[in-house]
């Protein structure tokens, strides 16, 4: 796809596209978003880990006719775990005999012909691209977590699917929260609306002290290992900045309505450096460059006892707004209205589309926002800039070419335990 075509493509799918989310200041808006229906809503959670868990948690509890009828993930201990614990917490919203509690790689297949309407995809983002393609040609609702691939070609087969999607007239959320959040929402129509004028540049920040570590078990393969402890390699996760720091990301794309055309930047591992945190680096920083010039600066940071933020700010000739809803300058204004989960409320707008059977396809800016994550990281680690034509027609395919747990995952450890970690330059 060319830049010209993609942006534009972009901002025609980025805006007014969440039928049913009107979010109003003076409401309760997850329960004024109910839409009452008397025909059960199934739903089959694919992926069942700490946030696959959650997923099905926030749709469960929406306030309408849903029930969990089949869990699937790569490993029997998870999907059991899974349906015993939302069973307990939901009791008759969950009916998860035996026979649909599936494990395996290809447990997901199994979940979509067991008679659902949707299916909550939550896998580590390396498998996005296939399982959301088997869903869609199954004709089913999807909600898949962010990011929805970690390479150029998962993108370009997420494109793909999104045609089929859009032909299909299935429903499509994707897990970038904060759209469905009614400060960040009414902050980005401000944006739009001009508050700040038309923007000279804008900041992302995705820094915190990092997540949880899986230290390899006697008896693992290296796929099961890698799969366990999937955030540190590429090919499962797509590092940090494609993993967390795209919720970042989409905000400011959503802000500058459009995707940028070129990144550089750098990158690399100064704390997490054992043999437990695969290839991944530890911190990020990118300039991206929209078509009109104006500049995106993204910092992305896994190190404790530093500098922690995560929040999107424009800068404009008549202010600044920081998108977690305040804007300074001529057109001062801070948001004054409920806390919404964007968590819940992503669920509760979905379900609406579905019952309304209102046009909803959130897998076009989930799919570009993921790419331009991307993009950014292909520019640190090569040290190169890098072009969104290039990156998109060029980019390194990540995935296996065979997925089994005795089979060989892309990247393999040396003689000491290490793995090879990209290196600027070379």
């Amino acid at each position: 796809m060319r830049a010209t075509s993609s942006r534009r493509h972009f901002l025609r799918r980025s805006t007014g596209i969440v039928a049913g989310s009107i979010l109003t200041g003076g409401l309760n808006i997850v329960r004024a978003a109910h839409v009452a229906g008397a025909d059960q809503i199934k739903i089959a959670l694919v992926g069942c880990g700490g946030r696959g868990v959650g997923a099905a948690s926030n749709c469960l509890d929406v306030e309408d006719n849903i029930k969990l009828v089949a869990v699937a993930d790569a490993f029997e201990d998870n999907a059991r775990h899974a349906a015993a614990a939302l069973k307990q917490h939901y009791g008759d919203k969950v009916d998860l005999p035996p026979e649909r509690v599936f494990w395996g790689f290809d447990a997901y297949a199994k979940a979509l012909q067991a008679g659902i309407d949707l299916v909550l995809l939550v896998t580590p983002p390396g498998f996005r691209p296939r399982q959301y393609r088997a869903a869609v040609e199954a004709g089913k609702h999807v909600f898949m977590e962010k990011p929805c691939c970690v390479d150029a070609p998962g993108f370009g087969s997420l494109q793909e699917t999104n045609r089929l999607a859009e032909q299909k007239g299935l429903k499509i959320a994707v897990g970038l929260n904060m759209r469905h959040t009614p400060s960040f929402r009414q902050t980005v129509q401000r944006i739009h609306n001009g508050a700040v004028g038309p923007l000279s540049f804008l900041r992302c920040y995705g820094n915190n002290a990092g997540v949880w570590v899986r230290p390899r078990k006697p008896g693992q393969t290296e796929m099961e290992y890698q799969m366990r402890n999937w955030y540190y390699f590429v090919w499962l996760g797509g590092d940090l900045l494609v993993e967390q720091t795209v919720h970042m990301i989409d905000m400011a794309n959503w802000a500058q309505g459009a995707c940028p055309v070129e990144a550089n930047g750098m990158g690399g591992r100064q704390v997490r450096t054992g043999k437990d945190h695969g290839q991944v680096y530890d911190h990020f920083f990118v300039e991206y460059s929209y078509a009109d010039g104006t500049r995106l600066y993204c910092q992305a940071r896994h190190i404790p006892a530093c500098f922690n933020c995560g929040d999107v700010v424009a800068h404009g000739p008549l202010g600044t707004a920081t998108c977690a809803g305040k804007i300074t300058g001529q057109n001062a204004w801070h948001y004054e209205g409920p806390a919404v989960s964007g968590h819940a409320q992503e669920h509760v707008d979905l379900i609406a589309a579905i019952r309304k059977g209102e046009k909803y396809h959130e897998g076009w800016y989930g799919a570009t926002s993921s790419m331009t994550a991307i993009l950014g990281r292909m520019a640190c680690y090569s040290g190169r800039v890098v072009r969104w034509d290039e990156a998109v027609a060029k980019g390194p395919d990540e995935m296996p070419r065979v997925l089994a747990f005795d089979a060989d995952p892309p990247v393999k450890p040396d003689a000491a335990g290490a793995y090879p970690v990209p290196m600027p330059g070379t």
